[in-house]
């Protein structure tokens, strides 16, 4: 992730709203892809203060009314051309069930490219449901930044993908004393994906709460953007894989068809991984099925695009990246090297392992070959 200038000089970045030093209200403008310095049109709105840019804004429904976005929506370029997003802006209703908590959400104000993909968001009747939706935001804002820059499809309506990214941060527990306690009579939300629609509890934007479970599960990271990124690995199997390359990606993750899901998370949860898990997997959790090894190391994937990102544009890269695979795990292992030692001077966890196995790296070079052919919007299937 890069940072950003305002019009006064201050660096900006991604998740700021107003400048530090000016005080000036900052946004994300789609046309020039940058957290940029608003400047307040007379009629209404405001305008991009980039040089060249200077497209006519507003700010998405969830940034001037909910205060849990900082990205604009255009409404008209430099020409004053319009641009067709005012009246439909592809948000469809999710009927709340009796058994969880979170309310739908339709308004006539536009939503940015981002918060559109939104079926539900919590309860904001609820207390703190608002500051752990904007965290889900800010976390859902980061992974379509890394979506974007390696130019993968994500379509939010059945117009525009086959399998269009929806989601839904929805409750089964309510605060107690500061705990979570279950709510009786309704059922738990699982954290999942399943047609498109990504399921994110919203008690994993209570840090107290996930660190216990990543304690609990024996999870060497457990963060809300580790939970995105997992969980658009299996959009992304869905999306590019199903019916297209299954075969190919059996060679390298496994038969997902058998043993059936089902019964791979029932041996997982009775047997756990096996100790020479680490041999062929990203992770522990990778060993349960072909599925959760695809979305484990696609979220690993991202994990290096995104790291990679920022050290690239700060300079704590020496390595020579060519888009290659080769040069991106090199460049992301000289980086891991540094951020850990970082890391262990400040008590903190590892950023990235020290090795990573043969059979891992095949899989990643799966990946790479898969995103990049998705990226050119290579629409031939590419079985056999």
């Amino acid at each position: 992730m890069q940072t950003f200038s305002c019009g006064c000089g201050n660096p900006l970045f991604f998740e700021n709203t107003r400048c530090v030093a000016c005080e000036s209200e900052v946004g994300w403008c789609p046309s020039c892809r940058a957290i940029v310095a608003l400047d307040p049109l007379e009629q209404g709105g405001y305008q991009c203060t980039t040089a060249g840019c200077d497209a006519h804004l507003t700010k998405c429904h969830n940034y001037a009314v909910e205060n849990v976005c900082n990205r604009m929506v255009v409404t008209a370029t430099v020409e004053d051309a319009p641009m067709d997003q005012a009246s439909d802006n592809g948000f469809t209703s999710h009927t709340s069930s009796a058994d969880t908590t979170g309310i739908d959400v339709l308004g006539s104000d536009p939503l940015c490219d981002c918060c559109r993909h939104n079926d539900m968001i919590p309860d904001l009747s609820v207390e703190g449901s608002r500051e752990r939706w904007a965290a889900l935001e800010a976390a859902k804002r980061r992974l379509f930044y890394t979506l974007d820059l390696l130019k993968l499809p994500h379509g939010a309506t059945p117009q525009e993908s086959h399998v269009p990214l929806r989601f839904s941060f929805m409750a089964d527990a309510l605060p107690d004393q500061g705990l979570w306690r279950s709510v009786a009579g309704q059922q738990k939300v699982y954290t999942g994906h399943a047609n498109g629609l990504i399921t994110i509890n919203v008690k994993e934007a209570d840090a107290v709460e996930r660190e216990r479970l990543r304690v609990d599960m024996n999870e060497s990271h457990r963060t809300l953007i580790g939970h995105f990124r997992h969980e658009v690995g299996h959009y992304y199997w869905d999306l590019l894989v199903k019916d297209q390359d299954e075969q190919a990606c059996k060679a390298v993750f496994g038969d997902h068809d058998n043993p059936t899901y089902s019964e791979a998370l029932e041996q997982y949860y009775q047997q756990g991984a096996p100790q020479d898990w680490a041999e062929r997997h990203i992770s522990a959790y990778s060993t349960m099925h072909a599925w959760e090894d695809f979305a484990e190391s696609f979220a690993y994937y991202l994990d290096m695009v995104s790291v990679l990102d920022t050290a690239l544009y700060i300079g704590l890269s020496r390595a020579e990246y060519d888009g290659t695979l080769d040069s991106m795990l090199l460049a992301y292992h000289q980086v891991g090297q540094a951020v850990n030692e970082l890391n262990r001077d400040m008590g903190l966890l590892d950023l990235a392992p020290a090795v990573l196995a043969p059979p891992v790296r095949e899989k990643l070079d799966y990946l790479h070959t898969l995103i990049a052919r998705a990226g050119t919007k290579e629409s031939a299937p590419l079985d056999d």
